[in-house]
């Protein structure tokens, strides 16, 4: 763990700020409570987030989420509690650092979006390869992209960490009590 997350404890409330590859700021979220941190990954909730996008353009999340950032792998993966049954929106990202009270990670582009049913999809195909030639990953990035990005299909394939609904009930068990 580096510095600031040593300060890092359950129920503090944190910022989440999004970047892309060229170092600009992509969206903020102004909420994120603590609800584990260990030397693997950062668990967090929100309700009804304020998102701010780079534009300015600012909107509420319609849903509670429980967010799952990792320090060793190049995703992050969001559980939507919505009325209709339980999402997830996967970013491929950098591991996560803490800055002060702030999660910051870098996105690339492709997301992983997980229905109730189990079904899968892999979106913004054209954003990453549009991105990728503008901002110019370099190989290795690319690389480590398309590699888990396979991770985190077998993850879901095999309904692990996050992708059971128990481990979300579990954290939204939690948040709840913080919150009250």
């Amino acid at each position: 763990m580096n510095e600031n997350e040593n300060n890092i404890k359950v129920g503090d409330k944190l910022e989440i700020h999004c970047y892309k590859h060229n170092g600009k700021l992509h969206q903020l979220c102004d909420e994120a409570i603590v609800l584990d941190v260990d030397h693997e990954k950062i668990v967090v909730a929100n309700n009804k987030a304020k998102l701010t996008e780079a534009d300015g353009r600012s909107y509420h999340a319609k849903e509670p989420a429980i967010l799952f950032f990792y320090k060793k792998h190049w995703f992050n993966i969001i559980g939507q509690l919505k009325r209709f049954g339980l999402f997830y929106y996967c970013n491929i990202a950098t591991p996560y650092i803490i800055d002060g009270k702030i999660i910051k990670y870098i996105d690339y582009d492709l997301d992983l979006r997980v229905f109730p049913d189990g079904g899968f999809k892999i979106l913004d195909y054209n954003e990453y390869n549009y991105h990728k030639k503008l901002m110019r990953y370099p190989r290795e990035i690319q690389m480590i992209i398309k590699s888990e990005l396979s991770t985190l299909i077998e993850m879901k394939k095999k309904e692990e960490g996050p992708f059971t609904k128990k481990e979300i009930e579990k954290y939204y068990q939690i948040y709840k009590k913080i919150i009250k």
